[in-house]
């Protein structure tokens, strides 16, 4: 036999000669496994892991949309105060003046039903526009009579022109009626003639 045949008898025979042969790729296996396991517990741990991130985000989401809500209710709930204390502003402005009022309107009644001559009715006439003056005057609410004053198209409203000797150009002649003004804002003016060379 040629030593070639022999060592491979030998080898047939030798029960430690063929496991070293085969345990290689078996150790392979076996490594490979362990290391696919290894990964699956690393990639089972960051799925785990990221299912919590994921719930805690998803858990803040809902909190931030439930606070969001309630800005949101409450800056409605603002809105609908703050037009509601606008509407009550504008339906109720006038109340004290109405009021202060009140005592003006009662006083032209009460002269409407006396019985006197003309000087005495006169005199509560009197009476009554002092009354109504002071009513003006307590809410800033002033007249405007020009006579004499240069044209002033904020406060007086021109109604024609005439010459007049007295007045110089563009000078208010005649005051057809009193203008009026609230807390120095025009709400009637003047309505005038304005004089003319």
């Amino acid at each position: 036999m040629n030593p070639a045949e022999q060592d491979k008898q030998d080898s047939n025979l030798d029960p430690m000669a063929q496991p070293q042969a085969t345990s290689e790729p078996v150790t392979e296996a076996v490594q490979a496994e362990a290391n696919t396991a290894q990964a699956l517990e690393q990639a089972q741990a960051e799925i785990t892991k990221l299912q919590a991130d994921l719930a805690l985000a998803q858990a803040k989401a809902e909190e931030n949309r439930d606070l969001y809500l309630r800005g949101q209710a409450e800056a409605d709930n603002q809105r609908r105060r703050y037009e509601k204390q606008v509407e009550d502003a504008h339906k109720f402005s006038v109340q004290r003046f109405a009021e202060a009022l009140l005592p003006v309107a009662d006083s032209l009644e009460m002269g409407l039903q006396a019985q006197g001559d003309a000087d005495s009715l006169r005199q509560g006439m009197e009476l009554t526009l002092k009354q109504f003056a002071s009513v003006m005057e307590k809410f800033k609410m002033e007249a405007v009579n020009p006579l004499g004053q240069a044209f002033n198209p904020e406060l007086h409203q021109a109604v024609g022109m005439q010459p007049h000797p007295d007045y110089d150009n563009n000078t208010v002649s005649l005051v057809m009626q009193k203008g009026y003004t609230l807390n120095g804002r025009t709400i009637r003016p003047a309505m005038v003639m304005v004089s003319k060379k």
